[in-house]
């Protein structure tokens, strides 16, 4: 964390808590941040890049008696969620995280947690998933998880991130909810690039979000409580259910939170679900989540300047689904190209994941545009405003020339010839 010469003091909301400080962060120094100002009970770690600068920094801020917290080191990806679990379950606000293949050598432990509704908040450093090897961005680790029980959200910014860290706490611990929330950061284009972040105070912080209360489902010796029975057939169709009841209350108490949010902290978006650029017009749109946002309103703004009416959606919230919004932005355009930083063999056009949800999302709305799909940026490889350009105009070639079959497009990657002219 590197801070201004000269921080900036900034007075708070009208009526509000107190001001913020500006300070240059990292995007995982900026979680890091949110956990002091949480007072998070436990953290358990185990290295491995590119999220354990979040560690790193939350070891140092202990040490230097800026935190108090049980940092507890595990032996493996899969203890350190265990303890995580764990500590949820006595009535502590626990933080974990990994990347990559480490995201999935703890996934029993990472299901079991959303089983049990336990309120745990992870950052998935995303990392491309090993053989071959490689530490730049992928988001299949991190999308394992989607259909677990999971939250899941995509964070385009360190300012994002720390605010995220926020709400995922508020919004997880909340009795409608109790469930997991996994922030997914992209790995060195924003867990390692330092940005202008507004830390807020901790007074503030400490309005937003209360106290973590598990309630009657704490485990205490003054509790005696069942943890994981054995259901079988009786009654895992009911647990289930209920699982199902409380991620379908979450966007209701995702709109109360961010309103508050605004409330106490003066800012936040416009929608808490997607974020919408240069939509208000457009005849088209790119589709996409994280850092790609970024460089997608940077193409958007050049391919406007040339007379293209083109926007950019970025989907933030991607478990639960905000598949109503986007069938009201998108429901009337006449095409769209969704860029999937991840894939999914064999999947519908042999798309990627982001793709056959925005697809079956539009299925119903009663206009449906041409939704292509492209895969981009795998292994941390660039997505550049070149490449955005030329998905734009994959998907006018797709209106015009209206193909049977819509196909999957892989943008930027090398086309493999062997000895034999094969590929």
């Amino acid at each position: 964390m590197t801070t201004i010469e000269k921080p900036v003091s900034t007075p708070g909301p009208a009526g509000g808590g107190p001001g913020y400080q500006e300070e240059i962060l990292t995007g995982c120094d900026a979680v890091a941040q949110s956990l002091r100002l949480l007072d998070v009970d436990v953290l358990a770690g185990y290295p491995i890049r590119p999220y354990d600068a979040v560690m790193a920094t939350v070891a140092k801020m202990i040490a230097n008696g800026e935190m108090d917290a049980e940092f507890i080191i595990a032996d493996s990806e899969h203890s350190q969620f265990e303890i995580g679990k764990h500590a949820s379950l006595v009535g502590a606000r626990s933080f974990i995280g990994s990347s990559g293949v480490g995201w999935m050598y703890g996934m029993e432990a990472l299901v079991v947690t959303s089983s049990l509704r336990l309120p745990v908040v992870a950052l998935v450093g995303n990392r491309a998933l090993d053989d071959p090897g490689a530490f730049g961005v992928e988001h299949n680790d991190a999308l394992m998880v989607r259909d677990t029980g999971w939250l899941l959200y995509w964070v385009e910014t360190a300012q994002e991130a720390l605010d995220m860290t926020l709400m995922a706490y508020r919004v997880a611990e909340d009795h409608r909810v109790m469930l997991p929330c996994a922030l997914s950061m992209d790995g060195a284009f924003l867990t390692h690039s330092q940005h202008v972040v507004q830390v807020p105070g901790k007074a503030a912080v400490e309005r937003f979000v209360p106290q973590y209360d598990l309630g009657d489902r704490r485990l205490h010796p003054d509790n005696p409580i069942s943890v994981a029975p054995q259901f079988n057939e009786d009654w895992v169709m009911e647990a289930r259910r209920q699982s199902d009841a409380a991620m379908r209350r979450v966007p209701g108490v995702i709109e109360e939170a961010a309103a508050e949010f605004k409330e106490v902290f003066g800012r936040g978006p416009e929608d808490p679900f997607v974020e919408a650029y240069m939509m208000q017009d457009a005849e088209y749109a790119l589709v996409g989540m994280g850092t790609v946002g970024m460089v997608g309103k940077v193409a958007v703004d050049q391919m406007r300047a040339q007379g293209k009416k083109v926007g950019f959606l970025r989907v933030k919230w991607f478990r639960p689904f905000p598949a109503s919004r986007l069938r009201s932005l998108l429901g009337g355009l006449k095409g769209i190209g969704v860029i999937d930083r991840d894939y999914s063999f064999g999947s519908n056009a042999w798309g990627g994941v982001l793709y056959t949800e925005v697809a079956a999302a539009l299925y119903a709305s009663g206009s449906r545009p041409v939704v292509v799909p492209f895969i981009a940026g795998l292994g941390g490889r660039e997505v550049s405003v070149q490449n955005m350009v030329e998905i734009q105009g994959v998907v006018e070639q797709h209106i015009a020339s209206q193909p049977a079959e819509v196909d999957c497009h892989w943008i930027g990657v090398r086309e493999h010839v062997g000895k034999g002219g094969e590929r």
